[in-house]
């Protein structure tokens, strides 16, 4: 009788009801910064393959065609590839300078082409890398944030054990599970995050590799057959 009263006292829900005010405060803020580390996860995964498919996609009809016009075309379908961004952007670049048939600084204009493409390209890993720092954030943060509320916990549970009628077994349990309970949750807050910053910046970092070789391979293109 005494085990199962002690365990309906401690049951998460009796927890998080009777918890300090701060551990409360604690816990809904750990909650709030899971679900938005949910939300940054499905949203970004689901993102990430859209890019790496139409990457692909885009990939293969670059090379696939020898008509600029055509690769023009399937840039513009494929408009979340960064690869895509980045042939646009050199695209536009080269439309100008091309223009009317001048022959221009060839050096110079190379430059440009360059420029351009640099510009493309640290546009699109900005985008990639939008809002994945916040799981950086909560990963690193949320487990001492969960410390702060099992301290501020026991601090209190200790402070009551001065008066032997609350320092028995069945009085302190409830409060220490309360504060054990804040660090569970800055844990499960955190270690997905964590998880999920690593993948996304494994995906990205080759995502920035494919760009970066894509603009080498595309300025020996340009020098090779529009900037003799």
């Amino acid at each position: 009788m005494f085990i199962h009263s002690l365990a309906d006292q401690t049951s998460v829900i009796s927890i998080i009801s009777e918890a300090h005010w701060v551990v409360k405060v604690v816990m809904a803020l750990l909650l709030l910064m899971s679900i938005g580390c949910w939300y940054i996860i499905v949203a970004k995964y689901l993102t990430l393959a859209r890019v790496a498919r139409q990457t692909t996609q885009f990939n293969e009809a670059f090379w696939r065609s020898r008509n600029i016009e055509d690769i023009y075309s399937s840039a513009q379908e494929l408009r979340e590839s960064p690869l895509s961004a980045m042939f646009l952007a050199g695209y536009t670049e080269l439309a100008k300078l091309t223009k009317d048939g001048r022959p221009g600084d060839r050096d110079g204009d190379l430059e440009n082409v360059t420029r351009a493409l640099s510009r493309a390209e640290t546009s699109q890993v900005t985008e990639l890398e939008s809002k994945v720092p916040f799981l950086a954030t909560t990963g690193s943060s949320a487990p001492f944030i969960g410390l702060f509320g099992t301290v501020w916990g026991i601090m209190f549970t200790i402070r009551g054990m001065g008066n032997p009628e609350q320092a028995q077994i069945s009085v302190i349990a409830p409060e220490i599970a309360e504060a054990l309970l804040a660090t569970a949750v800055g844990l499960v807050a955190a270690i997905p995050a964590v998880m999920a910053y690593n993948y996304f910046q494994r995906r990205i970092r080759v995502l920035r590799s494919q760009m970066e070789s894509f603009e080498k391979d595309y300025l020996n293109i340009v020098r090779r057959h529009f900037l003799k």
